[in-house]
């Protein structure tokens, strides 16, 4: 037995190191410092409506509802004041979801999200990217992360998808083995017309991401599970950089991200949700949600709330 004594030890050792450089490899992407992301604006969007919507004369105004507030799954409203819906029963069988990006097709893509209690599937339908058809409007399974494994400490697995009109990919977050002591979240970039990952960041704790192009480059936005606050991985040759930048935090550390717009003039709206790594009504009517404008200050270097 002693003889298995120095291996075990080495063992051990090369595993300690390789841990370590994994938690330098996280910690080192926050920038303690602001920057500016340079000068943009509402970003051009290569998206369209699912095809199927014009086929039942489904007429503008037109948005995607996928609040919970009257339909599981996900709803279309349409018409003035946007009071008509169009819902199907068929997708209701997913449970429910968090994020949408919509492609220059018309396919619909989206990340799921446990809600309320867990059922007999909750656990694995977070490990899944789902797609509603743009021509039949069928919603199915488009591809199985296995890596991804929620449970019952963390019932979150993927949570935010982004489709990227320069090279038909999506940028997708998973947050499963993430706690509130430690990042695991992983960030995927994947090629759609393969299904092939091309890229797999690990350590960054995505709630929700979103695309930004401005004359200083292009930057994927992280809005932090574990902490309130916004910054920006930049992306060169379809490549997300270790390098982070930290944008800003919101005024209370019970708010996160949930959702990020971009806006003219440099401007940066985000909603909040409330969020714990644990099921809430995240989605109910009187949830705690609020809205804040950021722009960069020249001034005071770093990005401002707008009153």
């Amino acid at each position: 037995m002693k003889r298995y004594i120095p291996i075990l030890l080495s063992l051990i050792l090369v595993i300690g190191i390789a841990w370590f450089v994994k938690e330098l490899k996280a910690s080192s992407r926050v920038v303690k410092q602001n920057e500016s992301l340079g000068v943009f604006g509402r970003q051009q969007s290569c998206a369209k409506h699912p095809n199927f919507l014009q086929k039942l004369r489904i007429p503008q105004p037109i948005a995607i509802d996928l609040s919970q507030k009257a339909y599981r799954g996900l709803a279309f409203r349409y018409g003035r004041g946007l009071t008509k819906v169009l819902h199907l029963k068929t997708w209701e069988k997913f449970d429910h979801f968090s994020t949408y990006s919509l492609t220059p097709s018309g396919d619909i893509f989206l990340a799921p999200m446990p809600y309320i209690s867990i059922k007999e599937h909750t656990f694995e339908f977070q490990k899944n990217i789902y797609r509603v058809d743009s021509n039949s409007g069928n919603l199915s399974i488009w591809l199985t992360l296995d890596d991804v494994k929620a449970g019952a400490d963390n019932p979150y697995g993927i949570t935010s998808v982004e489709y990227d009109c320069s090279d038909n990919t999506l940028w997708v977050s998973a947050i499963d083995e993430s706690d509130y002591h430690t990042n695991r979240g992983v960030i995927y970039h994947i090629d759609i017309k393969t299904k092939k990952i091309l890229e797999r960041m690990e350590g960054v704790d995505a709630l929700t991401i979103k695309l930004l192009s401005s004359n200083r480059g292009k930057f994927l936005l992280i809005g932090d599970a574990r902490e309130n606050r916004l910054y920006a991985l930049e992306i060169k040759s379809s490549i997300l950089q270790n390098r982070a930048i930290e944008l800003f935090w919101l005024p209370t550390s019970q708010e996160h991200i949930g959702k990020i717009r971009i806006k003219a003039n440099s401007r940066i709206d985000i909603e909040t949700l409330p969020f714990s790594y644990s099921l809430i009504a995240e989605t109910t009517e009187g949830d705690i949600r609020k809205k804040y404008s950021f722009e960069w200050s020249s001034k005071e270097s770093r990005y401002l709330e707008i009153r």
